[in-house]
């Protein structure tokens, strides 16, 4: 009987760690937003976005910018942000809707979905994904400059704040050594010297941005890109 039962724990371990595994493979997979990247190509054919412009790309917390392009007027925006992306994925889509563009400017945030236990992946693994981006952008596009959001404390995964901080704290430091990479800190603020930010700041899920909360974070982030791309009357 003991035997019978080692044993069948034995198959069920099995089977979860099968079950891990597949979905770490789904979950992690670049196919899952195949369809997006298709129907941003799509629009492209039948109305060209103009080139030469600042492209905000990365996971859903960028996607559902519905007011981006006002909120940061004058410049020019244009919003490529996708599904729940990780940032390999973007990484991978990144000559696809990014470099076609030929953008000055490209602001990045991504990360959110990147760790847990279903994608086995920490904070070695995303930083080590910024880069490859980085490297993408910039072999193609040498003098575009990337503007790393800083990954949010979010109220929905506050187990995964340490872990975030982390990759946070090793960004800000590549950006620091390279003159074409800008960390953009939005946790502080969010957080305003508290343990959470404040429930205003998020939708229902806890997760995704309020209307309060892209008002912060375009308080921050506006006037960095004004500083980069707009230039200052002639004398």
């Amino acid at each position: 009987m003991l035997r019978q039962l080692v044993t069948g724990l034995a198959v069920l371990e099995l089977a979860r760690d099968t079950l891990v595994s597949q979905a770490r493979d789904v979950i992690n997979s670049p196919r899952l937003w195949e369809h997006e990247i298709a129907r941003y190509e799509r629009a492209d054919r039948r109305a060209p976005p103009p080139r030469g412009g600042i492209v905000f790309t990365g996971s859903s917390t960028i996607r559902f910018w519905k007011t981006l392009e006002r909120d940061m007027a004058p410049l020019p925006a244009l919003n490529r942000g996708f599904g729940g992306a990780h940032l390999a994925h973007v990484s991978r889509f990144a000559p696809r809707i990014v470099l076609p563009y030929a953008p000055v400017g490209v602001v990045l945030y991504c990360g959110d979905n990147d760790l847990g236990a279903w994608t086995g992946k920490d904070s070695d693994t995303i930083v080590g994904d910024f880069e490859r981006f980085a490297e993408t952008v910039h072999e193609a596009l040498p003098r575009t400059r990337i503007h790393f959001v800083s990954i949010k404390p979010s109220r929905l995964r506050r187990a995964q704040w340490s872990e975030q901080q982390r990759a946070n704290a090793r960004i800000e430091a590549i950006a620091r050594a390279h003159d074409r990479i800008e960390y953009v800190d939005v946790a502080t603020p969010m957080l305003g010297g508290a343990d959470v930010p404040p429930r205003e700041l998020f939708a229902w899920d806890g997760l995704h941005l309020s209307g309060a909360g892209y008002a912060l974070w375009t308080r921050v982030l506006r006037p960095l890109l004004l500083r980069d791309y707009v230039r200052p009357p002639s004398p």
